[in-house]
This record gives structure tokens, C-alpha cells and sequence, in this order.
């Protein structure tokens, strides 16, 4: 990110060349600052606007800007004359005044999108006139990585030394407005920015101005981007973090960590509040041991990535609601020695075809198969073993395409059949009769006793 305060004696500005309408004339003025360049555009009468500001407030000579011409100004000739004469302009103006840098000449050049201290005014000055309605109505806000990075750098700088004569400018509006933030969303991009070469998720960033923070969403993001990450860990309820290319857990646990040993993490690594974690739509391939640092997770979504394996979910021992789907399961076994006390189990989108590895999730609730690869309506037999199991759902299998599917599916659950909501729908009276029915006549056709009535006892 550019940096004027480092980079005050790097400033180029070039106008190599035009762009024309029919009958306008656009200056296109190349910025250098340091390593960052972009791009600005402006009509004449622009130039003319600024000079005025500059002359009356800031002492720029009067006939330092060509004169404006009526007749003849779309004349090729007289078009890149200006050009160049412009070019000669803007470099004499930034000799004479880069050392007090006036904000009117800062932001015609667009300073305040691409360089720290004038995209923090900008910032500050959005949130003095409109930071307690936004905290009224919401106390969430949708940062860049570009903005953080420009907090984070100023908290390392000592006070700048351009004078800021307008106090609605000053950086305390800024941290005072994040101070207050219990929710914040990060949207990144790996593509440069505007015009120039800047690319937002090659910045680093801390979040250490979010005294507040208790949820943060993070999309398109670079965690490894993430320094001094304590702050996070110690007080963030919920983390979702969407679309950021995460191959591994521990890049997010230990995302400011040069060497990502789990194994020997100590208490720094450590989420202390974290109960909900989402990392949906990433490209996740394995559940590592990065979840004993997360121990507190109760909800958990890992939907939309490549697993094929439940693993490293036994160092959640309070995990309760768990999302698989759309990865790349095929086969689920023994899934209650990991997941013995969770409620909410979804791994619709996969390729599951048996449900034999669901049989002793005692603590299940809810189930949801949608869209899976399930064509036996036996298959159902296995969950008719659990309590609590209130909600399943098969839509999408081929099994659900059979005749009487509903049905034949509920009378797999045996006693359970009439407390099931299959597909979000209770069974009605006349599935009832129906599968009390088909329960006795495949039990005469096993050549089995019907288990006797309790007596009962007045």
C-alpha cells in the first residue's frame, strides 16, 4: 500500500497520453508512489477547479495552469501541447507543495484508495458524519483488506507530521467507531485494485482496533495475512471464513504462526471462546488436529470443500451440530465413536449410499441424506435404533423415486416410524395404518413372533 509519509520524495506523475470523446478531451494521469502506481482521470475543467482551491488557499502562482481555450480545443495539436503543459502543471504543484500535501490535491490524485494517511481521512471522515447511524442500525461493518492494512500501519506509526487542521479528519473517529464493532466482515481479492498494482490480499493486516469483535466473516480472504491474531482467539464467538482458498485447518488456526506445528501450539494458539466455525466453499481435503486448539466449537459447517474422511473431530468434545455437505464422501462408518453427542448431522450433497455407520449416533436429532446416492429402502433399518432421531431426510436419493417410498421407508423405523418427520413431513393418518399393515406382514414373512403387549395395570 502506498505510504506518502515514507515514500514524500517517490511521488511520479506522468500524463503519457489522452482519451477522447466526441467532444471531450480525458487526461490520463499516471501516479507513482513508491513501489504502488495507478491511474487517474480527469477533464480539463477539473485541473481548473483544483487550481482554484490551490491558488486561493495554498499560494500556487495564478498563471501556473494553461489557460483555458474555447475555439479550437479539440485541435490534435493544441491537445497534446496542453497534455504536456498539464503534466508540467501537476509536477511543479506536488515540488511546491508535497511537504503540507493539501487534501485537495491528495484526493484529485486519488491518494485516499490507495495510501495509508489519506484513505484513513477518508475513512474518518465517513464515520463522523455517519458512524452512529451505522452502529445504530447495525453493529456490524464490511472492511478491505486495503483498509485494514492502512489501521494497522498508522497504530505502528507515531503521529504524522502533516498538520490536519480538520478534526473531522483525525484517526480517533476511525478507532472509535471499530472500538464499538462486535461484528466485522473482511472481503478480500487476489486482483489488483482499481488501476493500479495493488493487490489487497497480499497486505498484512492486524485486527487488534476491535476491542469489541465477537464475530467476524472473512471472504476472498489470505488468512496468513492475519498478524498478531491473539486479539481473535481471545475473544471471537463465531468465525466463518468463505472462498479463501483454505487447504488447511491449521492455516486458519495458527494463521499468524511462521511454523504451523499444532502439536506443540501452546496457550497462544489457543481459541479460548470460539463456538461456531464455518469454513464452507474451501478446499479442505482432511480434518486435521488443528481442532484441539478449537475445543469450545459446538456448530460446525465444512460444507462445499473435498472431504472423504471423518477425523480430528474427537477434540471437540461439545461439537453438537455438524455440516458436511457437497464434499466427497462415499462410504460413513463408525461415525459415533467421533461424533457421540452430536444432534444435527447434514451431509446431503455426497455419494452415500448405506447407512450402516449411522446406527449408534444415539444423541442424533435431526439427519439430513438429501441428495445422496441411497436406493434401498432397507437401508433405513439402521437409524430405526435411534431415540431421538426426529428429522430425516432422503429427498433426492433414488430411493425417494420408488413406489410408496414414504411408506416403506418409515416401517424400516419399526416403533419410531410415527415420531419421524421424513422429508419436513409427519406421517398422516393413513401412512400410519399403512405401515402397520406392511410391519406384520414382514413379520410373518420372517417367520417371526410378534413381541408381546404390556399388560398394563390399573
Amino acid at each position: 500500500m502506498a505510504n506518502f509519509l515514507q515514500h514524500r520524495n517517490e511521488i511520479g506523475l506522468q500524463i503519457p497520453y489522452v482519451e477522447r470523446d466526441i467532444k471531450v478531451t480525458i487526461y490520463v494521469i499516471h501516479v507513482t508512489l513508491g513501489p504502488v502506481k495507478w491511474q487517474v482521470k480527469h477533464r480539463y475543467s477539473a485541473f481548473a477547479a483544483l487550481h482554484e482551491i490551490l491558488v486561493a488557499d495554498h499560494g500556487v502562482a495564478k498563471d501556473l495552469l494553461p489557460p483555458k481555450k474555447v475555439i479550437g480545443n479539440q485541435d490534435p495539436v493544441f491537445i497534446e501541447n496542453r497534455r504536456a503543459a498539464l503534466e508540467t502543471y501537476l509536477r511543479s504543484v506536488m515540488n511546491f507543495l508535497k511537504i503540507a500535501m493539501p487534501q485537495e490535491l491528495a484526493f484529485f490524485l486519488h491518494f485516499h484508495q490507495y495510501e495509508v494517511l489519506y484513505l484513513l481521512q477518508s475513512m474518518a471522515l465517513q464515520f463522523f458524519n455517519e458512524g452512529d447511524l451505522l452502529l445504530q442500525n447495525s453493529s456490524s461493518y464490511k472492511f478491505t483488506p486495503l483498509q485494514l492494512h492502512a489501521i494497522s500501519e498508522r497504530l505502528r506509526q507515531p503521529c504524522p507530521p502533516v498538520d490536519i487542521p480538520d478534526k473531522r479528519l483525525d484517526l480517533s473517529h476511525v478507532l472509535d467507531f471499530c472500538w464499538q464493532l462486535t461484528k466485522v466482515e473482511i472481503e478480500g481479492s487476489n486482483f489488483p485494485l482499481n488501476t493500479s498494482n495493488l493487490i489487497q490480499n497480499n497486505l498484512p493486516y492486524n485486527l487488534s482496533a476491535f476491542k469489541s469483535l465477537r464475530h467476524l466473516v472473512m471472504t476472498e480472504v489470505n488468512v496468513t495475512q492475519i498478524k498478531d491474531a491473539q486479539n481473535i482467539r481471545a475473544h471471537v464467538h463465531s468465525l466463518a471464513v468463505h472462498h479463501s482458498q483454505l487447504r488447511s485447518i491449521a492455516t486458519l488456526a495458527m494463521c499468524d504462526a511462521l511454523h504451523k506445528d499444532v502439536a506443540s501450539a501452546g496457550e497462544d494458539y489457543t481459541w479460548h471462546r470460539l463456538t461456531e466455525l464455518d469454513l464452507s466453499f474451501n478446499y479442505l481435503e482432511e480434518i486435521d488436529e488443528s481442532f484441539r486448539l478449537m475445543a469450545h466449537v459446538r456448530k460446525l459447517k465444512l460444507s462445499h470443500n473435498k472431504l472423504n474422511r471423518v477425523t480430528g473431530l474427537t477434540h471437540l468434545p461439545h461439537l453438537s451440530e455438524l455440516s458436511l455437505s457437497a464434499n466427497a464422501f462415499y462410504s460413513i462408518k463408525d461415525l459415533h465413536c467421533c461424533l457421540g453427542n452430536v444432534v444435527r448431522l447434514d451431509l446431503s450433497e455426497n455419494h452415500i449410499s448405506t447407512l450402516g455407520g449411522f446406527s449408534k449416533l444415539y444423541s442424533l436429532e435431526r439427519l439430513d441424506l438429501a441428495r445422496n446416492t441411497v436406493s434401498d429402502v432397507s437401508e433405513a433399518s439402521h437409524l430405526s435404533g435411534l431415540p431421538n432421531l426426529e428429522y430425516l431426510t432422503l429427498t433426492g436419493n433414488p430411493v425417494s423415486t420408488t413406489v410408496d417410498y414414504r411408506t416403506r421407508v418409515l416401517e424400516r423405523l419399526s416403533s419410531r416410524a410415527a415420531d419421524i418427520y421424513l422429508d419436513n413431513e409427519r406421517p398422516n393418518q393413513k401412512e400410519m395404518d399403512t405401515i402397520a399393515i406392511l410391519q406384520v406382514l414382514r413379520v410373518v414373512k420372517e417367520g417371526r413372533t410378534p413381541p408381546p403387549r404390556t399388560p398394563r395395570y390399573s
